[in-house]
């Protein structure tokens, strides 16, 4: 247990039976009367945003989350597989939890799965990753006065949006936080 004054982005909550995170806090106080702490945070198992405002008094259930690393393997049609290369122990990950990070998920990359009493609360992938453009539309030589952008779409099925200079068959990194273009890797 907790108090509103030691909420931090980033800390694990349970609120209404679903863990959260925090992504933003702020303590707001409205002249007379006690203050309050409005937070903003993410549910972790439906992957929804809100928001929420907690009195200065009121007790909240921190979370401690063990984060363990493991390597997809594959999908069988129902859940993704994981497996930690310690013990070889697999793991089975509903596609709920791994939302749409899943677009930029290839077999044998490492990703970070947190647990709370051994449930699985998320799956979190690397902040940047590196992938090879299947299909884009070529640039037009001499429109690059403007910062304007293209769809590719990437080995994984994933479409972000890149610079016109990309072209089909390039190596790329992407943000898989922000699903935007960063920058093209040379070979």
């Amino acid at each position: 247990m907790g108090s509103t004054s030691d909420l931090r982005q980033g800390a694990v909550i349970e609120f209404k039976g679903d863990p959260c995170v925090i992504l933003e806090t702020s303590h707001r106080f409205m002249g007379r009367g006690s203050g309050f702490h409005q937070v903003k945070m993410r549910n972790l198992k439906t992957g929804r945003q809100f928001e929420n405002k907690f009195r200065s008094s009121e007790n909240i259930t921190f979370l401690r989350l063990e984060h363990r690393e493991y390597q997809y393997l594959y999908h069988d049609g129902v859940a993704f597989v994981f497996m930690n290369n310690d013990t070889y122990e697999q793991v089975m990950v509903e596609d709920a939890i791994v939302g749409e990070s899943a677009e930029f998920l290839r077999e044998n990359d490492m990703v970070k799965i947190a647990f709370s009493d051994d449930e699985i609360i998320s799956v979190e992938l690397p902040a940047h990753v590196t992938l090879k453009v299947v299909e884009t539309e070529p640039g037009v030589r001499g429109d690059t006065v403007s910062n304007t952008t293209k769809p590719a779409k990437l080995e994984t099925g994933a479409s972000v949006q890149v610079p016109l200079f990309v072209n089909q068959g390039d190596v790329i990194r992407v943000d898989t936080r922000t699903r935007s273009y960063i920058e093209r890797v040379k070979k």
